[in-house]
């Protein structure tokens, strides 16, 4: 049984960390190391939860920001696998376990991940799926996969730079331009938490045009015209949350509108995806 790290990066975080770290603790698999990377917490609730953690390695860092401390963490972890986890998160009982099944089954696969169940402001299960090509217009894969610590060796780890979110997008499009894919095991595994005052939804609200042009930026040649044919005819018959010709048109309007305006259309266009018609078509059948 191959040792799993699993690593939770922490900011004043204390009222939620509890349920993280008692999730994993609860997990029906045997070998496993938790990390929890304090990444500068300043207030006394966290303090206190953090000292009085049981089983729990903890590393203490000035604030440097969220894909530094999972870099600090996969650096510190002592597992052939790693699985990032978020402090406001939780996992099923069996998530690790049925995860590390599924990674060991296929060697030619870098890193697997689950459904979605949400929580928090939204309600209902998230159909994942793995396409590359989708992958490098919107981010359709959670942050929270279970990944050969080998392959984060090998693409350099999370880009510290981004500060400012979607680290975790620039990290799933590098390790498909060096060849590392995933796949998706269908079980909702993940409990991921949603608030309209979170980090991610606040400032990608905000900031999505100009964090998607600092992505294209970083990876010039994968946004080369000719190479997105070549990526599209590669992943045009497998599963993707929306028709792929969308995402040229998604393109091309990234292209051609100013930033702001863009992520106003972004803004607007997501009223409307995958997430919110799941939490809306569940908010309705509930009240049947």
């Amino acid at each position: 049984m191959k040792l799993v790290t699993v690593v939770i990066p922490c900011f004043n975080s204390g009222a939620t960390l509890p349920q993280t770290v008692e999730s994993v603790k609860d997990q029906t698999y045997e070998n496993i190391e938790i990390i929890v990377v304090d990444d500068g917490s300043t207030d006394i609730l966290t303090s206190d939860v953090i000292n009085c953690l049981d089983g729990v390695r903890v590393i203490r860092q000035e604030n440097a920001g969220l894909p530094a401390a999972r870099n600090v963490g996969f650096s510190e972890a002592q597992g052939e696998y790693v699985f990032p986890l978020d402090a406001d998160d939780w996992l099923e009982n069996d998530a690790i376990a049925t995860l590390a099944n599924a990674l060991s089954a296929q060697r030619e696969v870098s890193f697997v991940f689950s459904h979605i169940q949400l929580e928090g402001e939204a309600k209902g299960i998230l159909i994942k799926s793995y396409n590359f090509f989708e992958q490098l217009f919107l981010n359709q894969i959670p942050y929270a996969i279970l990944i050969r610590r080998s392959t984060w060796t090998d693409i350099g780890g999370y880009d510290e730079s981004m500060r400012k979110g979607y680290e975790d997008w620039e990290f799933n499009i590098r390790m498909g331009t060096h060849g590392h894919h995933g796949v998706v095991v269908p079980k909702p595994l993940f409990h991921y938490r949603v608030s309209s005052h979170g980090m991610l939804l606040a400032r990608s609200n905000k900031l999505h045009g100009e964090l998607w042009t600092d992505i294209k930026r970083k990876h010039k040649s994968t946004y080369r015209f000719n190479n997105l044919i070549k990526v599209w005819q590669s992943w045009r018959v497998k599963a993707s949350t929306y028709p792929l010709y969308f995402y040229f048109l998604w393109s091309l309007a990234h292209r051609v509108l100013p930033v702001k305006i863009f992520t106003t259309l972004f803004r607007t266009l997501r009223k409307y995806s995958h997430s919110k018609r799941v939490s809306k078509r569940n908010f309705f059948e509930f009240g049947k």
